[in-house]
């Protein structure tokens, strides 16, 4: 990317014209059926790409306002949460209304489909293609749900009756994510209900359905020696030992009432009569996978065939200075701790606007995370040398540009 790339070119690595288009394809498909079976509606017209975008806009600026209705943008005389006319002027709230009502990104199921997300499959298939070209992973990825619930904000100012009528999410969200920039690698959602092409509402067994979680999100991983940190519902030896066929090393906290424990030494399960000191460790090893007991303030268990059980390094904490551990240990705590704090931080910015259906609800969280990913990449271009945007200065760039307010600046 040029310095002179502006925040829309970073997004649009992932949702580029051609997939803009193909929602105005799809959403005028959907409202000329939908009419045809309901009867007429005079106030429609035909969406446009240039509404498309400012339709994207207008929703993404939940996303920085932290506004649970998109529709107070016009509220106040137009002010909105901005105070800012111009966003308002762009389109009414009508017309905006009447895009909502009708956007599809598939307006109609084929009849092979049989995939409860065939309304936003295509969307994430096209998502997933530009994540690959875009983006070149660390070797130290990890597997985990990111934060992706209700504001927490909002939450607190509800009362007791408003949550209750808030639907529960049908779906959670999986990802692969690279720990050295935060940059969402891969994207896997499971239905909570309903039928799949891949049998998952047939697994009970928490471990099982997150180890065929970790195989999917793994499948374009092999060959290329990465090492994945996963929590303790997918750790499992079986799991662990099909990955490292296919050159994927692993490292995950073990726990004996989470996981799958199959496979594994029952002494290294149970804890010892006399706890043992701080910083103390048991290893047990079978070829190249270590099973590693290490004691804290109560005993922490990782299983790994990434790093091996004899070398050492250290747990630094404020109070108690440093505490000694396997490698296998330090590594796991530093790369989770990278991941929860970006999280904490990058979650803020996911789109507020709470739609009822499904595949809505996964659609506005995909774009979130390309926002994401588009903004990890613009801080590793010279474009972020250039302007140096915050986060929230490149969203609120971003919502000013899909609504045509402004143009791609160049660098000076």
């Amino acid at each position: 990317m040029p310095p002179s790339a502006s925040a829309i070119d970073f997004f649009q690595l992932f949702v580029p014209d051609n997939v803009l288009k193909n929602m105005v394809v799809q959403t005028n498909m959907y409202a000329k059926k939908f009419q045809e079976r309901f009867g007429s509606d005079g106030a429609w017209a035909e969406v446009t790409l240039t509404e498309m975008k400012a339709f994207l806009g207008y929703m993404i600026s939940t996303s920085i306002s932290h506004c649970e209705s998109v529709l107070s943008i016009w509220s106040g005389g137009g002010g909105g949460f901005y105070s800012n006319r111009s966003l308002a002027l762009v389109m009414s709230q009508a017309r905006f209304e009447k895009i909502l009502k009708y956007f599809h990104v598939v307006a109609f199921r084929s009849s092979q489909t049989t995939h409860g997300l065939y309304k936003v499959q295509p969307f994430l298939d096209s998502l997933q293609n530009g994540f690959d070209s875009a983006f070149r992973p660390s070797q130290t990825q990890v597997l985990h749900e990111p934060l992706i619930d209700e504001d927490p904000v909002f939450i607190a100012t509800c009362t007791e009756r408003e949550l209750r009528k808030r639907k529960k999410r049908k779906f959670s969200l999986w990802v692969r994510q690279c720990s050295s920039t935060g940059f969402i690698i891969q994207i896997y959602v499971h239905l909570k209900e309903g039928g799949g092409p891949d049998g998952l509402d047939a697994l009970k067994n928490k471990p099982q359905l997150h180890s065929v979680v970790a195989r999917s999100l793994c499948r374009n991983a092999a060959g290329k020696n990465y090492i994945i940190f996963t929590g303790p519902s997918i750790t499992s030896l079986t799991l662990f030992e099909e990955l490292e066929k296919q050159e994927i090393y692993c490292c995950g906290l073990l726990s004996p009432r989470k996981s799958d424990c199959t496979g594994l030494p029952p002494s290294m399960l149970s804890n010892p009569a006399t706890p043992p000191a701080r910083g103390q460790h048991r290893i047990k090893m079978k070829g190249n996978m270590s099973l590693i007991c290490w004691y804290n303030k109560g005993p922490f268990r990782f299983l790994t065939n990434a790093y091996s059980p004899v070398q050492q390094g250290v747990i630094i904490k404020r109070k108690t200075g440093e505490i000694p551990c396997p490698l296998a240990v330090e590594a796991f705590a530093a790369h989770l701790s990278y991941i929860c704090k970006y999280d904490d931080k990058y979650s803020k910015y996911f789109i507020s606007h709470k739609p009822n259906k499904t595949w809505q609800q996964v659609f506005w969280f995909a774009i979130s995370i390309a926002i994401n990913n588009a903004y990890i990449l613009y801080k590793m271009s010279d474009a972020y040398h250039v302007k140096r945007y915050s986060r929230a200065q490149f969203g609120e760039r971003l919502v000013r540009e899909l609504l045509g307010l402004e143009e791609a600046s160049p660098a000076h």
